[in-house]
């Protein structure tokens, strides 16, 4: 029985959480859900900022580049700990990545978007319109 339980489940069970167990682990899914997509952020403005302030990349290649980031992050952390899904084959898993990375082209297509607007045309501050283009991503993301 103790194999199966992860790392989360073991942290939920110290005794300074162990009050919250029951509701965790009602609502495992979900929470771990927002924890990975609360990191999943932390990651693309991350690496936005580190991309656009440190190595002067254009906002719209920063974009792309912490996209790629935040969205491999997010499919190998749902994959493992969200929604503990085991693929068979190499082929399968390739397939897998594809329709993952697919589902996210049209929110990355509206993030240049509102990239480009607002840094590239009106010139406002670049992590600031990451951050709230973010927020669009996170809001559409859900919907989709």
């Amino acid at each position: 029985m103790d194999s199966k339980r992860d790392i989360f489940d073991k942290i939920m069970s110290l005794p300074i959480l162990k009050c919250f167990y029951p509701f965790y682990k009602m609502h495992k899914e979900l929470l771990l859900y927002l924890f990975f997509g609360g990191a999943s952020f932390i990651v693309s403005v991350g690496s936005y900022t580190y991309f656009d302030l440190s190595l002067n990349l254009n906002e719209l290649i920063a974009n792309f580049w912490s996209w790629i980031l935040a969205v491999l992050f997010a499919y190998i952390t749902n994959k493992i700990w969200v929604f503990n899904i085991r693929t068979r084959t190499i082929a399968l898993l390739v397939k897998e990545i594809i329709k993952f990375f697919t589902g996210r082209l049209a929110t990355l297509l509206v993030e240049e978007c509102i990239l480009y607007i607002f840094i590239t045309k009106l010139d406002f501050g670049s992590i600031a319109v990451k951050i709230f283009a973010q927020i669009v991503v996170i809001i559409l993301n859900y919907i989709i």
